[in-house]
């Protein structure tokens, strides 16, 4: 089977706000957009993605983001018929394909009946090429269905009959296996599948998908663990007599090199003995000591505790930033500032609503955008000038700031590179990543709690509030404490929002959310 046709032509309106301005099937589920679950699971298959609701975000978000071959057919028609006629269009007559409804996460151990396998597939290939019933072989595939077996469906299935009712049991949910495209050759336009499925007394066979996730309702969505890590880690938790470790493994390409980085950085500065650093007890892979403890945004802390605890990290990172230098790299330092955040905007240009206007009102302010102002920023971070740098940090938000129980803080997750330059960097971007949390409620941010308003035209403009980390009133403190200057602090801050754009690339209005705080950060800069 080399074929998938997901729906995803639904508004996802039980969703409410998570598909104000995206479709169902882009709403991110454990740091990856729904359909990309799929993509991860069959990655060599051919998709086939039925578009209605939000379908040119769609488009755009899967041309810059999307690693698989796909094509996208408009849906013509209504319910969830709608579209599957003009998909059927693109897979050859003899090729069995599935068909899937975009807001099933199918469960890491589910696997496809036999005769849909890969391995299945090469011995119908090699009979084609011998001439032995090929047509035959490959139509005879007999159809499956889906039955839910843990959550519950409408529409139920059961001795080879569909019933209008609901059942946990025998649930249909949204899971099909087709021999061929002959088989649903009488599909409508409109209308939905599972009814008519059962007026033509289609017949399927079963197949357990027990486990599977669906997110079709908000209170599903909502009943999620917050992810604190980005889609190319994964974090687990070793138990022993000694205490508990954690332990940081790679996901993806991505993570292994950010991993080397950080297990460097961590070999780097152990001698140093910096008091809020954390145990390291092995480096292939990560494992450390789980801290017991909460970070810094989710402890309710009065003025005076959140000044000594900002003392103790100031003093932590000036004692980092004092043990070493290596003089300065400016090439480093133009792809840190300048190039990586224009390589990222050019990813979403045709992506963010209104990027192609001159100007974006945002909460209210005019403000100019980025793209037509490209070579006025450049020129004010060219005069941000460094002979010297520094080890440093490199992403000290609060989102990698733990309090441990006793109230001690703790710096986790070195980023461990700036621009070409492995460990050492411009000490101001540590400064600008910390005030990034405490004037900026980045963390608040990365957990998805702000809301996006986006009009439907440019004159209407965008409204983004997110909440509040309870930081802001140490941002005179911040300056105080760490000596440094707030023009070129807030410039980098804008830039780092603007940076935000693709590295949160799992949500389409953390995209959006991070290009519009940037851009009205810049403006008082700019």
């Amino acid at each position: 089977m080399d074929y998938i046709i997901v729906q995803a032509g639904g508004k996802g309106t039980r969703l409410q706000y998570l598909t104000k301005n995206k479709p169902k099937a882009l709403v991110p589920i454990d740091n990856l957009p729904m359909l990309f679950h799929l993509f991860r699971k069959y990655p060599e298959k051919r998709y086939i993605i039925i578009a209605d609701y939000k379908k040119e975000v769609l488009r755009e978000y899967l041309s810059v983001f999307a690693e698989v071959k796909y094509q996208i057919v408009d849906a013509v028609g209504t319910g969830t018929c709608s579209g599957i006629r003009q998909a059927l269009e693109l897979i050859p007559d003899d090729k069995a394909f599935m068909l899937i409804w975009s807001d099933l996460i199918l469960p890491e151990k589910f696997e496809l009946p036999e005769e849909y396998t890969d391995f299945c597939d090469e011995e119908q290939t090699i009979s084609n090429i011998s001439g032995e019933n090929s047509y035959d072989d490959a139509v005879g595939k007999e159809a499956y269905i889906g039955i839910s077996k843990t959550f519950p469906c409408r529409w139920s299935y059961a001795e080879g009959r569909f019933k209008e009712e609901s059942s946990y049991e025998h649930g249909v949910a949204g899971f099909f296996l087709f021999g061929d495209k002959g088989m649903l050759k009488d599909i409508p336009e409109s209308g939905e599948l599972v009814r008519w499925l059962q007026e033509q007394n289609m017949k399927f066979k079963e197949v357990g998908i027990g486990g599977t996730r669906e997110f079709g309702l908000l209170e599903e969505y909502q009943k999620l663990t917050k992810q604190k890590c980005r889609p190319f880690n994964r974090i687990t938790v070793e138990h022993g007599s000694n205490g508990d470790i954690l332990v940081k493994e790679a996901a993806d390409a991505q993570g292994e090199k950010l991993a080397k980085r950080e297990c460097a950085w961590y070999e780097k500065v152990k001698e140093l003995q910096i008091p809020i650093l954390p145990q390291i007890y092995d480096m292939n892979p990560l494992k450390m000591e789980l801290i017991k403890g909460k970070n810094i945004y989710e402890c309710d802390l009065s003025h005076e505790a959140k000044r000594k605890i900002l003392e103790k990290l100031v003093r932590s990172l000036e004692q980092l930033h004092n043990s070493e230098h290596i003089a300065a790299d400016s090439f480093s330092i133009k792809e840190a500032y300048f190039h990586k955040t224009f390589d990222r905007l050019a990813k979403i240009e045709d992506l963010v609503p209104f990027a192609r206007e001159r100007e974006i009102v945002i909460n209210g302010r005019k403000c100019r955008n980025i793209y037509y102002h490209k070579r006025e920023l450049e020129k004010k971070l060219e005069n941000l000038r460094c002979t010297e740098f520094s080890l440093i940090h490199g992403d000290c938000t609060f989102s990698n700031m733990m309090i441990r129980d006793n109230g001690e803080p703790v710096l986790i997750d070195p980023r461990g590179y700036f621009g070409f330059t492995e460990i050492y960097g411009d000490v101001r971007y540590d400064w600008a990543k910390m005030y990034y949390s405490i004037a900026g409620n980045y963390d608040r941010f990365n957990l998805k709690e702000f809301t996006l308003e986006i009009g439907d035209e440019p004159q209407q403009g965008v409204k983004l509030e997110i909440s509040s980390n309870h930081w802001e009133d140490m941002e005179e403190d911040f300056f105080e404490l760490t000596g440094a200057d707030k023009q070129e602090i807030k410039l980098l801050h804008a830039v780092i929002w603007l940076s935000l754009t693709t590295y949160a690339w799992e949500d389409y209005d953390s995209i959006c959310g991070a290009l519009y705080k940037g851009l009205y950060e810049l403006e008082e800069i700019l």
